[in-house]
């Protein structure tokens, strides 16, 4: 088993890359077709631990789901929210969206199941999703002594009644979108309202969009009140099978446009563009901000390096790419400050404390606060080795300082598999590099 990877400092980028399917789009979309009515066929699909899970979940609950990996195609035989699963339990890894979704849509589908995952999981909070749940009638709970707002879930419901709920935003946007995904199966309409200020808005806007593809009828802002047509009450809005292509994964994206801003290079990355359903295509305006000029077409967005200085800047609703913009921080002149992204805390690890640790082991000087942390690059970067806490972007994001730095050695690189199993492969051809694999 390789157990690091050493990173070979490059020249300038001048590449292109259609890096693999959107995580986040994907599992949408394989909700919303396993709860349709009827057949659908989802093309661009990611083939990651996270999507594996939510597939595997599906098939454990009787669904017939055929994945042709090599085509990134998946069809899907839906249940037409109706599932005849005995009691079952469920094992989630450690894929947030996973447990979030599929909790909100198996309590609305009705029935007796448990979800569990790794000790991390058992970590990351899900009490807001199960108390919003229960406004709208279904019977869900936490079986964790130890942190009771965390998994395992229990689920004992006789499907979800509808009405009005309010929605915690403040930590994490897939809450409010593992409630919409389920809504459409309700008794009667959903209104959800959203408690505070909603971290990570465009998840919800490309949750929407998603749903609206497959046939739901969803109105009202990404920050709420949103209402969900019943289709019970309104069969017209039920989810059908759909033909539907999932866009490339933008947050994969942002490494290869680092990459290019890192190295003064150019970066053009395919089948994305400004009006993308993902918010993490404009990680390119941080770095336009940061002196890199970017160019956008219908399919592609380009980005080439300039001079690059620090910048001051919220990001909320981009909090995946906060590693990536760290990795290119290190080599800007003056500080960079990262602001509003304290749900980046309860993610895979604590994305703010452990991000700031492995900075400073390669020279930096930072300041962590409660919602973020500013960078002081370093006049000469370390050599490191980097350790990854078992989170991917940890790993994808950190391994670019080791483009202009040599010695840059990533431990436990097999972790990018929860959403880029070929990243390290992806890398080294995109940036005509060597990384080598270390046993």
């Amino acid at each position: 088993m390789t157990q690091a990877v050493r990173i070979t400092p490059c020249s300038a980028v001048h590449a292109a890359m259609r890096p693999p399917g959107s995580k986040s789009i994907t599992n949408r979309a394989i909700v919303c077709a396993a709860l349709a009515t009827g057949t659908s066929h989802l093309r661009g699909v990611l083939d990651s631990e996270d999507t594996q899970v939510m597939i595997a979940a599906w098939q454990q609950l009787g669904l017939t789901l055929q994945h042709d990996t090599a085509a990134d195609e998946l069809l899907i035989e839906g249940c037409g929210g109706k599932l005849n699963a005995p009691p079952t339990e469920l094992f989630i890894g450690n894929s947030g969206t996973t447990i979030r979704f599929l909790t909100a849509a198996l309590a609305a589908c009705g029935g007796r199941y448990q979800l569990d995952g790794v000790p991390r999981m058992r970590e990351r909070p899900i009490g807001d999703l199960l108390r919003a749940l229960r406004q709208l009638g279904c019977q869900v709970s936490s079986l964790n002594a130890q942190h009771g707002d965390c998994p395992p879930v229990a689920i004992d419901s006789n499907g979800m009644h509808g009405g009005s709920a309010t929605v915690a935003g403040n930590i994490s946007s897939q809450y409010l979108s593992g409630i919409m995904l389920a809504a459409p199966l309700a008794e009667h309409d959903v209104v959800l309202e959203v408690d505070g200020e909603l971290v990570s808005v465009p998840y919800v806007a490309m949750t929407s969009a998603v749903m609206r593809s497959f046939g739901a009828a969803v109105s009202g802002p990404a920050s709420g009140p949103l209402r969900i047509v019943s289709s019970k009450q309104t069969p017209e809005n039920r989810y059908r099978g759909s033909q539907y292509a999932v866009e490339p994964d933008a947050s994969a994206a942002s490494y290869f446009w680092a990459a290019a801003a890192i190295t003064g290079g150019e970066g053009r990355v395919q089948g994305l563009s400004r009006s993308s359903l993902q918010g993490d295509v404009r990680f390119c305006e941080v770095l336009e901000q940061m002196g890199c000029s970017v160019d956008y077409a219908d399919d592609s967005i380009v980005v080439r390096g300039g001079r690059l200085c620090g910048v001051d800047v919220d990001m909320a609703h981009i909090s995946d790419t906060v590693q990536t913009l760290a990795a290119v921080a290190l080599f800007a002149s003056g500080p960079t400050t990262v602001r509003g992204v304290a749900h980046n805390r309860v993610k895979e690890t604590d994305r703010i404390s452990d991000l700031a640790c492995e900075l400073r082991r390669l020279g930096a000087a930072v300041d962590e606060f409660d919602d973020g942390l500013t960078i002081h690059p370093p006049e000469t970067i370390r050599s490191a080795d980097i350790e990854t806490y078992h989170d991917h972007r940890m790993a994808m994001s950190l391994a670019l300082v080791g483009l202009r730095t040599a010695g840059i050695v990533i431990k436990d690189p097999a972790c990018t598999a929860k959403t880029y199993p070929n990243y390290w492969d992806d890398l080294e051809r995109f940036c005509h590099t060597r990384i080598e694999r270390v046993n």
